[in-house]
């Protein structure tokens, strides 16, 4: 504990979809709901708006329907959000050097390390500066949470939602979190909750009077003596700027169950050259492949191998993943398939000559002693059915980047990574994960199939058909990937440029055809139009920044950062 609150937590308020109401001037004010639009979506963010009907992420998207059926129901767009993360993370940097992110929306910042705040009085100037900051650089707003220790900022800014700033006084902690719930501490869910509950404990005030003896019989050392520290207001955890990965890897939840054995093998293929991209995009290499099944009846096999050593080879890991499902029954169905690398070690030249030396040697041993390089085969793509273009697409991504203690979806060279994730998207199921004392939410982009048609009040009611995005986080059809007479589709929320009216986004699509509202941010709310589906004249495209000029982050820092000891306030 320190004696200054110098230790700041940024939580960006309803991140997904306030940067969805800026991009979209006719969603402002209203509920906006972003994530999985499929059978078995997940909600990923939910806008303000929404949450007064009861909406918040995790809850299936069923259910989000039946609270909140005149909402605006949006695919993800990540490379919008990762673009916005990285502006709001620089700002951070520019406070300390020691930045932890958690996730793209969410990172706590050691202000003494930086030399940006020593006392209560420079630290709150320093965060109102910051909010200021955020808002000029991003036109969005975040919530900025001051104290002593890590634990107290999060609960800080919980406090601060939406959009303010709340500063916890060094030796005030037990006053504060004395009359709230259990729940507020990190590492009490609801099943611990409810133990707590029949033992009589339902306040933070209940646990530090109960003494850290009691907590042990119930809880088992090591959470009893954890919750008891954490209730008396003590927490010691540094802010680390960097984490090493764990894993990297990519699952995909299904609408309906696969039950055809080569299309398992099929999307395990696809998965494996997806979790390789990741992997090399991340400058790293892995030595064991692991292989997820979760099967119709919701039980979940593990299978991993462990290669000589480290590769990013997209055929080893692809032959690797096929062997770990050959020794998995599938014939009752599979609804998610997972391919992932651990082991990782920093990617070097040396990994891949060591593997093709061991790989020589091998087949030397093997054969008559002369080794041969084989040509790389060319692989046909296997012949598209109707029932191969009709199935829905892979529904929900969730994928894991170095730095994030699980998976979730980030920039690795932003620093914005995830300690927990809600997987978004047509079946990502309700996978919520925490890390590091505090979650953070990353989401997976999908979507299923289904009609789409407007909302009230000119939001986009409904969800749009399609295939999940890709890795620069762009959703809907990709020109030249459709067949002769094969119709495009186009997603909820994705962004169009059309070759007469300019740049829009997709407000929903059904029946052959594509309704557009044309729109940008800082615009006026724009007229709607629909066309065929199959229109020449309408493409997919890139977002648009949210602030004009700021597309690659602030080229210069605001004024109020500028003048050294310089004051700032917060926005009005």
């Amino acid at each position: 504990m320190r004696a200054a609150p110098t230790i700041l937590h940024l939580d960006m308020d309803a991140f997904f979809a306030a940067a969805e109401q800026a991009a979209k001037p006719s969603l402002r004010g209203k509920p906006v709901i972003v994530g999985g639009l499929g059978p078995r979506g997940v909600v990923a963010t939910a806008s303000y708006e929404a949450r007064r009907f009861g909406v918040h992420s995790a809850m299936p998207m069923a259910q989000a329907r039946r609270l909140a059926p005149n909402a605006a129901y949006l695919v993800p767009r990540f490379s919008l959000y990762r673009a916005v993360s990285e502006q709001v993370m620089e700002l951070l940097r520019g406070l300390s050097p020691l930045v932890e992110p958690l996730s793209l929306d969410e990172a706590f910042v050691d202000l003494e390390a930086g030399g940006s705040a020593h006392d209560t009085a420079s630290a709150r100037e320093a965060g109102e500066r910051l909010r200021a900051d955020i808002h000029a650089v991003t036109g969005l707003t975040g919530s900025v949470g001051l104290a002593g220790s890590k634990m107290l900022a999060k609960i800080a800014s919980e406090e601060a939602k939406p959009d303010g700033l709340f500063l916890i006084e060094p030796g005030t902690e037990r006053e504060l979190l004395g009359p709230k719930s259990v729940r507020i501490l990190p590492g009490v869910g609801p099943a611990t909750g409810e133990h707590l509950r029949r033992a009589g404990m339902t306040t933070v005030a209940d646990l530090a009077a109960a003494g850290e003896d009691e907590l042990v019989r119930l809880l088992g050392k090591a959470h009893g003596e954890s919750l008891h520290r954490m209730a008396m207001g003590y927490d010691d955890r540094p802010v680390v700027a960097e984490r090493d990965a764990k894993s990297v890897s990519v699952e995909d939840t299904f609408d309906v169950d696969l039950h055809d054995r080569v299309r398992v093998r099929m999307e395990v293929e696809r998965l494996a050259e997806r979790c390789v991209q990741r992997l090399r995009g991340a400058g790293r290499s892995g030595r064991t492949v692991v292989l997820k099944v979760r099967r119709y009846d919701f039980s979940t096999l593990t299978r991993s191998e462990t290669l000589r050593g480290p590769t990013d080879d997209p055929v080893v890991v692809r032959e690797a993943a096929a062997r770990l499902l050959d020794a998995v029954d599938t014939t009752g169905g599979v609804r998610l398939l997972g391919v992932g690398v651990t082991g990782l070690a920093d990617y070097t030249q040396e990994d891949l000559f060591a593997q093709a030396a061991a790989e020589r040697a091998e087949l030397e041993r093997a054969g008559s002693g002369r080794f041969e390089p084989e040509a790389e085969p060319v692989r046909a793509e296997p012949e598209r059915t109707e029932a191969d273009r009709a199935a829905p697409a892979r529904a929900a991504t969730r994928e894991t980047v170095p730095g994030a203690a699980t998976v979730g979806v980030g920039a690795a060279g932003a620093g914005a990574v995830a300690a927990g994730t809600v997987g978004a998207g047509s079946g990502a199921g309700a996978d919520v994960g925490a890390g590091a004392g505090a979650g953070g939410a990353g989401a997976g982009a999908g979507a299923g199939a289904g009609g789409a048609g407007a909302g009230a009040g000119g939001g986009a009611g409904g969800a749009g058909g399609g295939a999940g995005g890709d890795a620069g986080g762009r959703t809907g059809p990709v020109p030249g990937e459709a067949g002769a007479g094969e119709a495009r589709r186009w997603m909820a929320g994705q962004d169009v440029r059309h070759a007469e009216h300019g740049a829009g986004w997709v407000q929903g699509s059904g029946l052959g055809r594509v309704t557009v509202r044309f729109e940008e941010p800082g615009s006026p709310p724009g007229r709607v139009r629909t066309f065929r589906a199959d229109d020449p004249d309408l493409e997919p495209s890139d977002p648009l920044p949210l602030v004009p000029d700021q597309s690659s982050g602030p080229a210069t820092l605001p004024k109020s950062r500028s003048v050294e000891g310089g004051g700032g306030s917060a926005r009005p």
